[in-house]
């Protein structure tokens, strides 16, 4: 009895141990791999000059990395985290300035890489807001620092705005595109500067990233109207010419407020559910009157398994709210999360009315976002005390 259990566990465990054999020369052959990657995005990295004025060092520089000290943490939690930069790095010699025409200190995109940030939009309304100079001192800047970037180009031989980040073996393409330059136009042969929304062109760098091999690709759209809590025509008719197109997931900014979340199915796709966030508003800016005060990270779970197939398995939003007053002894700039709110013992450094605007803007970005998903509820969630 006892030899012929012996036998039998022996077998059923040669049995295993060659199917794992198995399955790993599989993997290793098909290069198909099981994995996931998680990441986070948010709306405008705004630079108005109140921000600057705070960030002011008694040596002359600037630190605005107190702006992010309260949401690193979770920025942290993806692999990666992902954001619109409005503004320019021009220079010191091109005077700082905010509002209308950005250009902000050098201080502030390292800030902006303390806070956890490895992937910047950069065609926005605000792109030629220094002219050439700008766009590609800016770029020039954030590749110097290690992060990534889609929507500014250095040539129009090198596209820079098409690349393809790699990670856990899931290959993700990025594109950026913005609706207007506030009234500039590019100059005539430096047209690649800013890439300029066209449907057409969309169309043509999406097919480009699958033909090298994107698994999925990811679409920015600068565009809408300011201040509009939800999307109008022409938003719609660009997402859904993209979606046409073979876009698997959209974020957006703009309106500088938050609008909703839409699932979709995806064309000629890997993923089974593509969604579009339309508005992911302000996550620092100096606008602070209501649902401008308010900012979002949303965050999101992309699963691919053995055969390739990607599954959306989770989103998550923590909403944010702008503080700006007294901090560490003086004046200062702080995306905190909104909930914290409701929190048994909140910083002590918020007022009452500080706690009443987070509150209001906490339920505004909730409902906004999250009122009409049509996605399983197990895989919604709201709160910073999420998990992937």
């Amino acid at each position: 009895m006892r030899s012929n259990l012996f036998i039998l566990l022996t077998a059923v465990i040669s049995f295993f141990l060659l199917n794992h054999c198995f399955l790993q020369n599989y993997y290793s052959l098909s290069g198909n791999q099981p994995s996931a990657v998680t990441i986070s995005a948010v709306g405008d990295l705004m630079c108005h000059s109140p921000q600057f004025e705070y960030a002011r060092t008694e040596n002359g520089g600037y630190d605005f990395k107190t702006a992010f000290f309260y949401v690193k943490e979770i920025i942290g939690k993806a692999d990666l985290a992902a954001a619109n930069f409005e503004t320019t790095l021009g220079g010191r010699e091109r005077k700082f300035s905010g509002y209308p025409a950005f250009n902000s200190p050098d201080e502030f995109l390292e800030a902006v890489r303390y806070a956890g940030f490895d992937f910047l939009f950069t065609s926005n309304n605000h792109s030629y807001d220094r002219g050439k100079g700008g766009v590609l001192r800016t770029l020039e800047k954030i590749k110097g620092c290690g992060l990534n970037s889609a929507g500014t180009n250095f040539s129009k031989q090198k596209d820079d705005s098409a690349g393809i980040v790699t990670i856990k073996g899931i290959k993700i393409g990025f594109l950026s595109y913005t609706q207007h330059l506030n009234g500039f136009s590019l100059p005539k042969g430096f047209e690649y500067l800013v890439n300029l929304l066209d449907t057409a062109k969309v169309r043509k760098d999406i097919r480009k990233l699958k033909d090298k091999g994107a698994d999925l690709v990811i679409v920015y759209f600068h565009f809408g109207n300011e201040y509009e809590r939800n999307p109008g025509a022409f938003q719609k008719t660009i997402v859904r010419k993209a979606v046409l197109s073979g876009a698997d997931i959209i974020l957006a900014s703009h309106p500088h407020v938050i609008q909703k979340i839409e699932t979709f199915k995806p064309i000629n796709s890997k993923l089974d559910t593509g969604f579009v966030a339309y508005s992911l508003g302000n996550f620092i800016s100096n606008q602070r009157w209501r649902y401008s005060d308010a900012g979002v990270i949303l965050n999101f779970k992309i699963e691919k398994n053995i055969s390739g197939v990607l599954e959306l398995k989770m989103i998550n939003i923590v909403p944010t709210w702008v503080f700006k007053d007294r901090l560490f002894l003086k004046n200062e700039f702080a995306v905190i999360p909104s909930e914290e709110a409701f929190s048994t013992v909140p910083f002590p450094f918020l007022t009452a009315a500080h706690l009443r605007q987070m509150k209001e803007s906490f339920y505004d970005t909730k409902e906004s976002m999250l009122e009409n998903l049509k996605l399983s509820k197990s895989k919604i969630s709201c709160g910073r005390n999420f998990s992937y």
